[in-house]
């Protein structure tokens, strides 16, 4: 687990933050510009000192204010990528990667200096020099420096933030490469939503220095602490499902979510059995309280009103269930009350595949980190 509660203050800013997660997979940190993110990553990593508190990730205890105990951050065995790859200019890729596993100090092989190599496609770049390099490719090198430091987990602050849209599309498969295959705790930094969506297995929102909303993010993607920064137009369920089958001629997988619901989404050619991840926006789900007929839309979920909200812009959030699942539809009030809509009625969910958006989110079939 990793387990991290401090508390600092500088000046006219104060942090109190406290979330535990998985020891593995991808943690994120998300909130708007100023929230306290890239402070509480460096409080993790050993760069700011806390006035109080406690971390511990794996069992090892890197910070315990009451004990007394606060390990210097060269050896909290943690690896961290920066927004701007700080790469050593005048060492070339292979410099820059050995310069990481001369950093190792433990015997614990996280990974291969040949797996890292591969994992990040680096063969093509060994001989040359950052200058030469594109904002991704320096970014990828500076991955495989800290990866092959062997840490304990991987800190990335914004590690896409000073790409461009194509530089940070080539860099994001990476990033999903080494969240599957690696069982290498991750804390991600990030305030780009789709990012999230794309990386995270658990999701710690922060606001004013504060944790307010954390979980997985099949969870939290339906906390109005999520909402009221992402705002309602990219508030959404975000369901984990499997593909039943791909019709390579309409480009349309049909995928099941929950129990036994399914949809039909736009998807590359993917097998039966593959792991999918997608995001329904709430702004696309249309609710009627008869089976559709006659209609385009290819999606229609049969499931119950869970809840309703009122919202400040004199709308409403119906939380629907549909078997171990749950969707967010955003309605008129006008709506509701035409439709007699209350907890426990009977709805159908209708959803057009072309509003879906789904992505690759392979299983963990990680290697273990020997202790």
């Amino acid at each position: 687990m990793i387990h991290v509660d401090v508390a600092l203050r500088r000046g006219d800013f104060a942090l109190e933050a406290r979330f535990e997660a998985p020891g593995a997979g991808v943690v994120a940190l998300f909130g708007r510009s100023g929230c306290g993110k890239t402070t509480l990553v460096n409080l993790i990593g050993g760069l700011l000192r806390a006035d109080a508190g406690r971390i511990a990730i794996g069992g090892e205890v890197l910070l315990d204010t009451a004990a007394g105990r606060d390990v210097p951050p060269e050896r909290r065995e943690l690896g961290y990528v920066f927004q701007d790859a700080r790469l050593f200019p005048h060492l070339t890729v292979r410099g820059n990667l050995d310069y990481g596993r001369r950093r190792a100090r433990s015997r614990r092989q996280a990974v291969a200096f040949d797996d890292v190599i591969e994992l990040l496609a680096l063969a093509p770049l060994l001989g040359r020099r950052p200058y030469t390099l594109s904002g991704g490719e320096r970014q990828r090198v500076a991955l495989g420096r800290a990866l092959l430091a062997q840490p304990r987990a991987l800190l990335l602050d914004e590690p896409l933030a000073s790409l461009d849209a194509a530089r940070r599309e080539e860099v994001l498969p990476y990033l999903e490469a080494l969240r599957t295959r690696l069982a290498l705790p991750m804390i991600y930094v990030s305030h780009a939503f789709d990012e999230v969506l794309r990386l995270a297995t658990h999701l710690v929102v922060m606001d004013h220095g504060r944790v307010v909303a954390q979980g997985p993010l099949a969870d939290v993607s339906l906390d109005p602490a999520l909402t009221a920064i992402i705002g309602t137009g990219a508030t959404g369920a975000v369901l984990d499902a499997r593909v039943l089958e791909h019709d390579a001629a309409s480009g349309l997988a049909r995928i099941r979510v929950g129990r036994d619901a399914e949809l039909r989404v736009r998807a590359d050619a993917a097998a039966p059995g593959a792991p999918l991840r997608v995001q329904i926006l709430a702004r696309d789900v249309i609710v009627s309280v008869h089976p559709p007929q006659g209609l385009s839309v290819r999606n229609a979920l049969a499931g119950r009103i869970e809840s309703l909200a009122a919202q400040a812009d004199a709308t409403c959030s119906a939380l629907i269930d549909i078997g171990d699942a749950r969707l967010v539809a955003h309605l008129t009030r006008e709506a509701v009350d035409d439709l007699a809509l209350r907890p426990g009625s009977a709805v159908w969910a209708l959803v057009k595949s072309v509003s879906l958006r789904s992505h690759p989110f392979p299983d963990p079939a990680p290697r273990p980190v020997p202790a």
